[in-house]
Order: structure tokens, then sequence, then C-alpha cells
């Protein structure tokens, strides 16, 4: 009844306030800069601003696509013709025997490094071209853009190197006389970023090249599982992120780019749920240098690791982490990687397994309960302190659980290759 009551009591206020908005807006209302319906000119001030960066940057949103010819399949080639299945030869006729080909798409953008024009674009949008731990393309894989200004141009471009980590690759035209006069867009500072403040994406969602969407950041710092091969603390927008927008820009009121559209959380199977995410661009502004160079780089190029596996201890059943010692809260440290600065610091991972409902588990390891005094509670919170806001030569004071034993460790940060990525941080 309470649930009632409540629903009634909220109904007047809405009719109120629908009073008001009508007779503060009414037709002949121009005030706050809202021009009357009837002009034919009438629109608001953001919506011309949406047109206006449309008008400017539209035309440097590119479409990727994609294809990987793969091997063909002969499961009779030693078989003579008339033994073969009858429904294998009417497959064969109708398909031939070239080789199938796999075809993808997503959407990328013009920049410019030293009077160098590049395009930027997600990893996983061309990581099916490319071989194993580089930037070759395999054999019978191609990779082009159309540009907007002459979408029938299939537009041939290399991959000059790729971040999997941040989940980022940097492309180049292959005949560079192809590029048409689009400007490049520049690069914001996503660390001034505001939730509310204005979205624009542009892409190519199912293929419909140019789809303009708008809205705002949702949120920041969103550590969601992506693409990415590394926690990333992503914007959140509710501009409409489809397959197909991947590697495509998120822009701010001015133009500039605020981000790299890269995900969407689809619940029940939607494609649209009002929940994108994107890249922030200060990671693409300093992995900038490393993709020029070429190759296959990561986050450990450029930012300190902590270099272990871990699992939140809320993961192990509460009795589990009785028996163990263990706090109800913190992060467990399943393996640690040799020669990572948490060897070096003394973290210890796992040395044994549980057995838990007929399945194995690794042991919790150290337990880590607070960094700099600041609590753990998750994997992300160690990866927040220590990837993103610490940097190489910093020392931090890991709290930790040792066999039941509260003890301290002091861990220095370093930016190493061999502080790569594995399960956690």
């Amino acid at each position: 009844m309470r649930h009632t009551k409540r629903m009634v009591a909220v109904a007047p206020v809405a009719i109120v306030m629908a009073a008001l908005i009508a007779v503060s807006i009414g037709p002949n209302a121009t005030a706050g800069g809202i021009s009357p319906i009837d002009e034919a000119s009438a629109l608001l001030a953001d919506e011309l601003n949406t047109v206006e960066v449309i008008d400017r940057f539209g035309d440097s949103v590119v479409a990727v696509s994609v294809s990987v010819q793969g091997e063909i399949m002969r499961p009779f080639a030693n078989v003579p013709e008339d033994e073969m299945p009858e429904e294998y030869r009417r497959f064969r006729e109708f398909y031939g025997d070239e080789p199938p080909t796999q075809e993808s798409s997503g959407s990328g953008f013009l920049i410019e490094s030293d009077d160098d024009p590049f395009l930027v674009t997600n990893f996983h949008v061309v990581e099916n071209a490319l071989r194993p731990g580089s930037t070759d393309l395999l054999a019978g894989a191609e990779i082009n853009v159309t540009f907007p200004a002459d979408a029938d141009a299939q537009v041939a471009v290399e991959v000059v190197g790729v971040n999997p980590s941040f989940d980022l690759a940097l492309l180049q035209l292959q005949d560079e006389s192809q590029l048409p006069d689009a400007p490049a867009l520049s690069i914001a500072d996503s660390d001034g970023l505001a939730v509310g403040q204005k979205t624009i994406a542009i892409g190519n969602p199912f293929g419909l090249e140019s789809t303009v969407t708008s809205g705002i950041v949702s949120a920041l710092e969103r550590f969601v599982p992506t693409s990415g091969q590394v926690p990333v603390p992503m914007i959140q927008t509710d501009a409409a992120i489809n397959p197909g927008n991947s590697g495509g820009p998120l822009l701010d009121s001015r133009g500039q780019l605020i981000g790299i559209n890269t995900a969407l959380i689809n619940p029940q199977g939607r494609s649209f749920a009002g929940l994108g995410f994107a890249v922030p661009s200060n990671l693409l502004t300093e992995s900038l240098t490393n993709l020029e160079s070429g190759g296959v780089t990561d986050v450990s190029s450029t930012r300190p690791r902590l270099g272990v596996a871990a699992q939140a201890l809320a993961a192990y059943p509460r009795g589990v982490r009785a028996e163990l010692g263990l706090p109800d809260q913190g992060v467990a440290v399943i393996d640690v990687q040799p020669g990572s600065v948490a060897a070096k610091a003394g973290l210890r991972g796992s040395s044994g397994t549980l057995e838990l409902d007929g399945f194995e588990l690794p042991a919790p390891g150290d337990a880590i309960v607070a960094i700099d005094g600041d609590a753990v509670e998750s994997v992300e919170d160690v990866t927040r302190k220590v990837t993103y806001e610490s940097d190489a030569g910093d020392e931090l004071d890991f709290s930790i659980v040792r066999d039941g034993e509260a003890m301290n460790l002091t861990v220095r940060l370093e930016v190493s290759a061999t502080n790569a990525f594995d399960a956690a941080g």
C-alpha cells in the first residue's frame, strides 16, 4: 500500500510540471534563446552546434572494411567424382572452389602527426587480418577505407602500429594522393571531461556510412569488459554505439576527439541500450609515438604495471576465507610474473589449489587489502591505483595479508616490457 500511495503522490507533481512547461515554452516564447516553432529557420543552439560539427568534421570519418580469404576446404579431395556424396557435389557446383572470404567492418578517423596523415581505429577491427603478434597482413587479407566524399572509392591502407592493451590501431594510406580534402581531428584532453557534457559519435553501424548520434558523457572511468587486453577507464556515453561504430570518434561540442568508440553493453541481445564506451583520447595521445614507430606495443610501453594475475577475495566462499585467515575484502594474488615490479617487491602468488564443489581453483597467495591506505576491493582498484594514478618511479605502500598475518611491502613502479599484461595488473 505504501508503494501505491507513493505512485499516486507523484502524478499531481507531473501534471503541474507539464503545465509549467506548457506556459514557459508556448508558441510565442523566446526566453532562453528558444525560437518560435513557426519560424522557418528555428533550430536550437544545440542543434546548430551538432550540425556545424558534422559539417566541419564528418568527412574525416571513414568506413573501414576488412576481408580475409580463408583456405579452400576439400574434404573429398582424393575421392573420385562419382563416389562423392551428392550433397557435396551440389554444394561445390553452386559455390565453386573459390576460397571462402570473411568480411567485417568498422570505423576510423583522420588525424595528423608531424604533418603526416594517419587513420585511427580499434585494434579489434583489423585484428583478424593480421598475423598474430605482428602488423603484417595475412596472405589474402585486405584492409580498405572509404571516405564520405567518395563512398564508392576503396582506398587501400596498411597497418603501421597496434596497441592491443588499449584496443588501438594506426593506419596509413598506401597512396596518399587518394587522401581527400578533409580536416584532421584535433585530440582533446580527456582528463578535462565532465559528466553531463555533450558527445557526438560518428561511424558506420551495420554498414550505414556516416551515421551520427549524440548524447552526453554518462560516466567516467568505467572499467567494463571490452576487447582491449587490459582494464581501461572508459568513457561511458548514451550516444548510440552499435556494431560498426567501433573505431569511430567520440567528439565534444567543439568537434574535438575525446574518445574512440569501442564497446557497448547489450543486455538481452539488444544492440543498443544507452550504454556505449569509448577509450579516452589521452590514451591515444600517449600511445601515438609508439604506434608511429610501428609494430606491436602494449600498456607497458607507457605505463607502470604490477605484473600479477589476481582475483577478488569476494569470489571465494566466506568459509574458505575464514579457514585461510583471509579478510572478506581485498584482492588475492594468484600468479606473479618473473621480473615484474611485483616480483621485485616480494609479492607471492598461489602455492597450491583448492577443491570447491568438485572444481580445482588456485589457492589465494598474498591478499592485497590496501594501497597507500586506500582500501582495495577489486582488481580494478589495483589497476586504477598502479597503472592510471601513478608514474614510473613512484613507491606505493601495499598492505597485505600473508598466511594470516598482516604486513606491508613497498612496491617501486617502473615502465618495463617485463610488466606485460596478464589477468589483472
